[in-house]
């Protein structure tokens, strides 16, 4: 066998590999080859000493060619000598009697690993079942550093679980978060020279609540008639947790339901007696038709048909009897009433013809009789209207007494029940006592004796008073938007009515609410209970409904015994003639022929049901401290609420800050919420902790809890500072997380008090007689007398409703004796005292164009 051949290059059976420098511990860098007669190290270019090199020969066993091994040591020294040039490398070089060989180059590097994360993980709260992602970039290093994840101090292996995994970015994954998922999370770097730790980031699951579905319909509220039936839900599908959000929107829905009221059966009367027949028997009959039954109502009890003997000699042969003497008496009656009827119709077929009477037709006249006498010359046939000045008209009785119903004395003021132009001189007459307050207190003490009146106001601010008569009047709470008018012939004649209006504070009176009801208005007493009232009065009162079409509305009236009952749902026909509502953007007003204690009180029928709130802004006149507090009311949108806290912080030294806002309250279920905002750092600081204040929403949507409001203390941070600016928003957030907002600008100097409170409104707090009336008393008279009676040609009652809006509930007005004295007293109501009695005018004389050619015509045709 031939020996090995030394004519071969050498072969590297070991290259130096690639190594790290770790702190100051040399490396070493060997290399193999055979054939070789020497070998060397050649680094970064130069030869390296032969003295460095550590040289092992032998003979390869397998080959028996010349094997030689070297080794030489690298040091930390040599490698930063060539900091910033370029990388340390070394090279193999070996040499046999062929030639030389070369090994790849080997690079030393230093190793290290920096301190500071380039990106480390963020806390996140994330909902379940969402995908979740968690940043991490590891330090700076070399070799580049290894990555893992711990979740509370475990590691995490993607090969164990399925729905983590790590990205190539060393980002972790959570495909589908879980509860499970929940903890604190690290990211850990690794390489040989050091371990790293990021800032341990706190991962929340939570869970978002969901509704269960609707339980079934309640049964209706009501066994007969309207009511109301429910169903419900709850936030349970899934429960939130974790601090997940819950469920927005209602979680009870209403819904009206009518139920058909059963009717029982009646009997009909019995049939006249047949004739006696044959067998001696006559019969009479009966039908279950008065009422039939219906709607699961019960049938009838008893006989349908009854029979009995005749008289045995009638049998055959019958004679005038009983029975024939009363229908020919019936019949001549009949006869008797149809001349009647005809007699009756044909007077009301002239009447008709005249239809308005000539001076009430004229426009010109009718537009006369609101102006003033004297403005305008009296056309001829008139002269009874325009030119005669009724005195009673210009007499202002404003009657300060007592308010007890009090038998005739001596002393007592006589108002005439004459004609209505019976002289009282020409002279205006204003009749008072001589100490207004103490007859008020007088008066509240009596009647508060009485169980009807004890939570009657304790004082004058919040009351009215006066003694009326046939001629009516009026009472009003200055301020409030609170007004009772008692018109004309309302008190029978003969009859003197000491009467009284009083305003109650929420707290003074208990009125409890059902369900989701909320008080809509102020709660108004009028009286005294039981008085005898021959036309309605008319109670008018503001409210805060904005948009009657989402609520049920109805009207409370307290009894004697202290219980409330509903007496009129309003919007629906009026089921009796005793009350009326007749409802407008900002006020009620309420006929009612008893008079007693009222208020407004409503449901809504959907979360779009809104109420108005006014928000008002005070701040103290001057600050001598180095504390200022910032108060915002959230308060029922009435004139009353507003007098009240005008008046009560005037008391505490407040001052108005601008205009009362309107917000739109809605049954959201969602709270208020306050903020203060662009306030100057540098010269105030707020004593808030939160970002915001809130007032639940029951508070607010009950209406109960007077006074609602926020105070927001601030404190200057120099005596000097005297002038402040912010903003406050104020807002209701929606089901989807929108919200809207109003805010206030303040731009106020601290250290003087130029807000003014806007001044009480000046009038009489009772008026009594025509003074109390826009229309005079004779117009009044006239317009009654021409329009109360029906005309075919429309030019009646009915088409002066409809000109001046009124005609929603016509049916009310035409149940009362005077239609057209209901339209003038809601008239007189609705625009007292700035009301324009040209647009009235305007509307008559438009009724009377109607019915002048029709009056032309049927002249010509007689």
């Amino acid at each position: 066998m031939a020996g090995p051949s030394p004519d071969l290059l050498p072969h590297f059976q070991l290259e130096p590999p690639d190594v790290y420098l770790v702190k100051n511990k040399p490396v070493s860098l060997a290399c193999r080859a055979a054939p070789a007669t020497q070998i060397y190290f050649k680094c970064n270019g130069e030869w390296v000493h032969q003295a460095e090199h550590v040289t092992q020969r032998s003979t390869d066993q397998a080959t028996g060619l010349p094997l030689m091994d070297v080794r030489i040591d690298v040091s930390r020294q040599q490698v930063e000598r060539l900091f910033g040039l370029e990388e340390y490398w070394c090279q193999c070089i070996a040499w046999s009697a062929v030639g030389t060989t070369k090994s790849r180059k080997a690079y030393v590097r230093i190793a290290y690993l920096r301190k500071n994360f380039e990106v480390e993980p963020q806390s996140q709260e994330v909902p379940m079942d969402q995908e979740l992602v968690l940043k991490c970039h590891p330090p700076e290093g070399v070799p580049p550093a290894e990555v893992e994840w711990l979740r509370n101090e475990e590691v995490l292996d993607p090969a164990l679980d399925a729905n983590v995994r790590v990205t190539p970015e060393h980002s972790l994954v959570l495909q589908r978060a879980r509860l499970a998922d929940t903890g604190n999370y690290t990211c850990v770097a690794k390489n040989m020279v050091a371990r790293r730790r990021s800032t341990a980031a706190a991962v929340s699951v939570y869970v978002n609540g969901g509704w269960s579905t609707w339980t079934n319909w309640s049964p209706c509220s009501a066994s007969c008639g309207r009511g109301w039936q429910k169903r419900s839900r709850s936030c349970t599908n899934p429960t939130p947790l974790n601090g997940g959000t819950f469920c927005e929107g209602q979680n009870m829905q209403k819904n009206a339901c009518t139920t058909l009221c059963p009717v029982d059966g009646g009997w009909s009367g019995w049939s006249r007696w047949s004739l006696c027949t044959l067998d001696c028997t006559h019969w009479r009959s009966r039908e279950c038709s008065d009422p039939a039954p219906r709607n699961g109502g019960q049938a009838c009890q008893g006989a349908e048909l009854e029979t009995r003997n005749c008289t045995s000699e009638l049998c055959s042969h019958r004679a005038a009897g009983p029975e024939d003497v009363a229908l020919y008496v019936g019949l001549m009656a009949v006869a008797v009433c149809l001349v009647l009827l005809l007699l009756v119709v044909a007077l009301v077929c002239c009447r008709r013809k005249g239809g308005l009477a000539p001076d009430t037709a004229d426009s010109s006249i009718l537009t006369t009789g609101f102006q003033p006498v004297g403005s305008k010359p009296a056309k001829a046939g008139t002269s009874h209207l325009l030119t005669i000045q009724p005195d009673l008209s210009t007499a202002t009785m404003t009657y300060q007494g007592s308010l007890c119903a009090r038998q005739e004395g001596p002393s007592k003021f006589h108002l005439s029940n004459g004609h209505l132009l019976s002289p009282l001189g020409a002279g205006r007459h204003t009749l008072h006592h001589s100490s207004p307050t103490a007859e008020g207190l007088d008066f509240v003490s009596r009647f508060a004796a009485q169980s009807c009146f004890r939570s009657l106001p304790r004082g004058t601010a919040n009351m009215a008073y006066g003694t009326f008569n046939f001629l009516g009047g009026r009472l009003l709470i200055p301020n409030t938007g609170i007004s009772l008018l008692i018109p004309p012939d309302a008190i029978p004649r003969g009859k003197i009515y000491e009467v009284y209006l009083a305003l109650h504070k929420q707290e003074d009176v208990r009125l409890p609410l059902a369900g989701c009801q909320t008080l809509l208005s102020p709660i108004v007493s009028c009286g005294p209970p039981g008085v005898l009232l021959t036309r309605p009065a008319i109670l008018a009162l503001g409210h805060c409904v904005e948009g009657s079409a989402d609520w049920s509305l109805c009207l409370k009236k307290q009894s004697c015994e202290g219980s409330w009952e509903d007496v009129l749902r309003v919007g629906d026909e009026p089921t009796s003639g005793l009350y009326y509502c007749q409802l407008e953007a900002q006020a009620a007003f309420i006929f009612t022929e008893q008079l007693g204690r009222f208020a407004l009180v409503g449901e809504s029928l959907s979360m779009a049901a809104t109420k108005r709130l006014s928000l008002l802004l005070f701040a103290p006149t001057s600050c001598t401290g180095l504390e200022y507090s910032v108060r915002l009311y959230c308060l029922r949108h009435t004139p009353d609420v507003l007098k009240e806290v005008l008046q009560l912080e005037k008391q505490q030294g407040g001052q108005l800050i601008g205009a009362p806002r309107v917000l739109h309250f809605k049954d959201s279920y969602h709270n208020l919420r306050l903020s203060i905002h662009d306030m100057p750092s540098s010269l105030w600081r707020s004593h808030l902790l939160a970002s915001y204040q809130e007032i639940p929403f029951y508070q607010l949507w009950s209406g109960l809890q007077p006074y609602l409001h926020c105070t927001f203390t601030l404190e200057r941070l120099s005596p000097s500072t005297c002038q402040l600016a912010c903003k406050i928003w104020v807002w209701q957030v929606e089901g989807d997380g929108q919200s809207f907002h109003l805010d206030f600008n303040i731009a106020k100097d601290t250290s003087c008090s130029d807000w003014l409170v806007p001044d009480s409104e000046v009038g009489s707090p009772a008026l009594v007689g025509p003074s109390a009336f826009k229309i005079p008393f004779l117009t009044r008279q006239k317009l009654i007398s021409s329009l109360d009676t029906p005309c075919a040609h429309g030019a009646d009652w009915r088409t002066l409703a409809q000109k001046l809006h009124l005609d929603s509930h016509v049916s009310f007005f035409a149940s009362k004796a005077s239609p057209t004295a209901m339209l003038l007293n809601l008239w007189e109501a609705r625009h007292f005292p700035s009301g324009n009695l040209a647009q009235l005018a305007a509307a008559v004389a438009e009724v009377g164009k109607q019915d002048s050619a029709l009056f032309a015509v049927s002249e010509a045709e007689c």
